[in-house]
C-alpha cells in the first residue's frame, strides 16, 4: 500500500482553506488506489488543528512544538526530509503558496525527489503521478509526467479542487512525534505576517459579489455600480486591473494572486476572464457575466451571460430594485 502526505499550512492560528482542498483531491486518488493518506502538521504546542485534519485523513502526524508555532522553510525542510526518507511516501503535496515556494524546491534538493509546481489537477498512471499545469499565461494545459522515483513532490494551486461542505471521514488516528533532538538552529528567523490583502472588507465571506473589471473605464464609474451593490446587499470586488490602477484597495481583488471567493452569486461587470481571476471564483455557486466583447473567456465559466453595455445592465437592475 502506497502513503500520500499533505503537508498541512497554519496561519494566525487556522488552518488555511488549501490544507483542505489538497486533503479533498487526495483522499479521492487514495480510495482509487487503495493508498494511505496522512497529514503533515508542523505547529506549535497546543495548536488544536489536529483534530480537524484528523476527520479529513487516515492519520496525522503532529510535529508541535515552541519553534513551530511560525513557518520557517529551514526547519519545515529538515523534519520533512526525514520523515519523508524514513516512511518513503508515494507522494507529498505542498500549497502553492508564499509558504509552499519557500518550502517545496528547498525540500526536491535535500530529498533529492522530482517537483512539479502549481499543479491544477493530480492523478497516477501505471505507478507514477501525471499533473497538469498551466503555461503561456493560462492558455494551454501541459500534462506533465514523472521518471520513476522513490517518491515525487508537488505544490498544489489554491482553489484547484474544492471540497463539499461536508467533505469529512471517520476520523483518522492522531500520532504525537517528537522533533529531532539535533534539529540545529534555522538561518532565518520569523520577525512579523503582513497581509497585504487584509482590509476593511472580506470578500471572501460574502454570499453576493458584484465584481469589476477593465471594462469599467474610468476610476469614476466605479461609483455606479458600487451603488448597484448597495441597493443589491452586495460586496464589491474587482479583477486585477482595477487594484493596478490604483482604482480600489488590494483586499477587494479576485484571483489567483488576489483571494479565491465562494458566494452564492458572483455577478461580473466588464470582466475578461483571465485564468488567474476565473481561478479565484471556481467555487462560486452562480456566476453571471456582463460583457460587451461576446468572445471573452468569461462566458466558458458563467452559468448566464450578457453580451451588452456593463453600465445599460447595472442601471436596469438598479431601475428594478428601485421599483421593488
Amino acid at each position: 500500500m502506497g502513503e500520500i502526505y499533505v503537508v498541512a499550512e497554519h496561519r494566525k492560528g487556522e488552518v488555511r482553506e488549501i490544507t483542505f482542498e489538497m486533503l479533498f483531491k487526495a483522499r479521492e486518488l487514495c480510495r482509487t488506489f487503495s493508498h494511505r493518506l496522512t497529514a503533515l502538521l508542523l505547529a506549535g504546542k497546543d495548536a488544536g488543528f489536529a483534530d480537524d485534519l484528523a476527520k479529513r485523513a487516515d492519520r496525522v502526524l503532529v510535529f508541535e512544538n515552541d519553534r513551530l508555532e511560525t513557518f520557517n522553510s529551514d526547519l519545515h525542510k529538515e523534519i520533512l526530509n526525514r520523515v519523508i526518507q524514513k516512511d518513503q511516501p508515494f507522494m507529498t503535496w505542498i500549497a502553492h503558496t508564499s509558504w509552499g515556494m519557500d518550502l517545496a524546491p528547498a525540500l526536491s534538493v535535500k530529498t533529492g525527489l522530482p517537483l512539479a509546481t502549481d499543479c491544477v489537477d493530480i492523478q497516477a498512471e501505471d505507478g507514477r503521478p501525471i499533473v497538469i499545469r498551466q503555461i503561456y499565461s493560462g492558455k494551454l494545459f501541459s500534462r506533465v509526467s514523472f521518471k520513476e522515483s522513490p517518491g515525487y513532490l508537488m505544490t498544489v494551486r489554491s482553489g484547484a479542487f474544492l471540497p463539499p461542505d461536508d467533505a469529512e471521514m471517520e476520523p483518522g488516528e492522531v500520532l504525537k512525534q517528537d522533533i529531532p533532538a539535533d534539529l540545529a538552529e534555522p538561518r532565518k528567523t520569523f520577525v512579523e505576517f503582513v497581509d497585504t490583502g487584509a482590509g476593511e472588507i472580506d470578500i471572501t465571506q460574502a454570499d453576493l459579489l458584484v465584481s469589476i473589471g477593465r471594462g469599467i473605464g474610468e476610476e469614476e464609474n466605479i461609483a455606479t455600480i458600487r451603488e448597484l451593490a448597495d441597493r443589491m446587499g452586495a460586496t464589491l470586488s474587482c479583477s486585477r486591473p482595477v487594484v493596478d490602477k490604483n482604482w480600489l484597495p488590494k483586499f477587494h481583488q479576485v484571483g489567483t494572486s488576489g483571494k479565491s471567493v465562494r458566494p452564492k452569486v458572483y455577478l461580473a461587470l466588464g470582466i475578461s476572464g483571465a485564468f488567474q481571476h476565473v481561478a479565484g471564483i471556481t467555487g462560486a455557486g452562480t456566476v453571471i457575466a456582463v460583457n460587451k466583447d461576446r468572445k471573452a473567456p468569461i462566458f466558458r465559466v458563467a452559468d448566464y451571460g450578457v453580451a451588452d453595455d456593463l453600465f445599460k445592465v447595472a442601471n436596469a437592475l438598479k431601475e428594478k430594485l428601485a421599483g421593488a
